[in-house]
């Protein structure tokens, strides 16, 4: 073996274990002492695959000062992530192959961690090209789009999946599939930011005509963008992903009734949809905007405390996606309406998590999926998501019993703020080992590991 682990606390298993990698798998999972030319050892802490963000802004290109593939990557190694997937709103914006593949070569160059890319939607014959180099999914943010534009979108999908892949509905048998090209297997899918364009734009007019936009409270904001404006624009994703037959997911869902929509569609109507959740909408409600100001200040808002989702929902919801969005503190501090929305949470997600799990609010199993396995199934991450034989050596090591302070001033990410600076935890990722590389132990990541583009 390359790297043996040993003293390994696995979930579900009574004894402690050996985990040994050699070519950057897993080869062996052994309650046997095993040989390698280096041996860590997990001193009997638990040891879990290696955690997978399905969405992050890296900022990489033309944004870099707020963030880029390298920091981005440091600090997710950070965070226990071995793998990442950053999303398409870039200068210039990932939406055609050009821009695709030299986004490729920047997360390739830099990136410290393994990677797959969201694609921005561009026109069909770009989108098509696209498809060929396998993106997790081609985003769509609803909030630029009216209804008429959604529906012509989802049309372009359809048409280009009807060429490229086998409908969801008529997926081959398995002895047929080694005679179809596997770009003719799997149909592209859809990630939505779900807000609705007509009921912001109607919601800041009623605001700006009856003078109740003036104000210098941070919450004002919030105002602009209800959680009707999600509500809805998830009903019309619902209806768009049957009426076209495509798979969608859902990010950043934020209250209750939307994850009903969620599952009732799933559930119910045979919809082919997923969704995720964010750590500051698990944890925080608007509530936040009294301690943290235009520091919480997020698309979609934080919610109100009545209707909010909290991590006694993450069961239903299955996934959680950091969406990591580091700013500067300029650009945060510009007041309600200018500043930029978004939060860095790489660095973290997993100390307040692992809290309430020990605090007893959530369930490890329940999380540890939503951060790995449902993950990888989701998004067609090959040899990602388990800690089996012949998966990749991604694992991340945790310290159930460590406490300390949250301290944004030990973090790897070019951000200088966080809503969690200062929060008292109670577990952490300890150990970050990407195929079977260590680069993070004890809060120091070591940048000299290659990350590679996913397919």
């Amino acid at each position: 073996m390359d790297l043996v682990i040993k003293n390994c606390k696995l979930i579900g298993k009574e004894n402690s274990y050996y985990i040994g990698v050699k070519d950057d798998k897993i080869a062996q999972i052994s309650k046997n002492p095993l040989k390698a030319d280096k041996i860590k050892d997990a001193e009997y802490n638990l040891v879990i695959p290696g955690l997978i963000d399905p969405h992050v802004h890296f900022r990489d290109p033309g944004l870099t000062k707020k963030e880029d593939f390298k920091t981005g990557s440091m600090a997710a190694a950070n965070g226990g992530f071995t793998t990442i997937i950053d999303m398409p709103n870039t200068i210039p914006p990932t939406d055609t192959l050009k821009n695709f593949k030299e986004k490729i070569k920047i997360g390739e160059k830099k990136s410290i961690i393994d990677f797959s890319l969201h694609s921005g939607i561009n026109n069909n014959t770009e989108i098509e090209e696209i498809s060929n180099l396998k993106p997790a999914s081609f985003k769509i943010f609803m909030d630029l789009h009216k209804d008429n534009e959604l529906d012509e979108l989802f049309k372009n999908i359809s048409d280009i999946n009807k060429k490229i892949a086998i409908p969801l509905n008529q997926k081959p048998k398995l002895q047929e599939k080694k005679d179809i090209e596997l770009s003719k297997i799997d149909p592209i899918k859809i990630t939505l930011h779900c807000e609705n364009k007509e009921i912001i734009a109607s919601q800041t007019k009623e605001i700006n005509a009856n003078n109740l936009n003036h104000t210098d409270s941070p919450i004002s904001y919030t105002f602009h963008r209800p959680p009707q404006a999600e509500i809805e624009s998830i009903k019309y994703a619902i209806k768009l992903s049957k009426k076209y037959n495509i798979a969608i997911h859902i990010c950043h869902l934020t209250v209750k009734k939307a994850l009903d929509l969620v599952n009732n569609a799933k559930n119910k109507e045979n919809v082919d949809i997923s969704c995720e959740a964010t750590p500051h909408h698990l944890l925080l409600n608007s509530d936040a905007f009294n301690s943290y100001g235009t520091l919480v200040k997020t698309n979609p808002p934080l919610r109100p405390s009545v209707e909010n989702i909290t991590v006694t929902n993450l069961k239903n919801i299955g996934m959680i996606g950091t969406d990591h969005a580091p700013h500067t503190l300029k650009e945060k501090n510009q007041g309600p309406m200018e500043s930029s929305p978004g939060i860095p949470n790489l660095e973290t997600t997993v100390p307040p998590l692992l809290t309430e799990v020990n605090k007893g609010n959530l369930d490890l199993n329940v999380l540890i999926n939503s951060m790995t396995i449902n993950v990888s199934k989701r998004f067609n991450l090959k040899n990602k998501g388990s800690l089996k034989v012949g998966y990749d050596g991604d694992i991340t090591i945790i310290d159930m019993k460590k406490e300390g302070k949250i301290n944004i001033e030990n973090f790897y990410t070019k951000s200088q703020y966080s809503p969690f600076d200062g929060f008292k935890y109670k577990g952490i990722a300890i150990t970050t080992i990407s195929n079977g590389k260590i680069i993070m132990e004890d809060g120091e990541v070591y940048n000299d590991n290659k990350g590679k583009y996913i397919v």
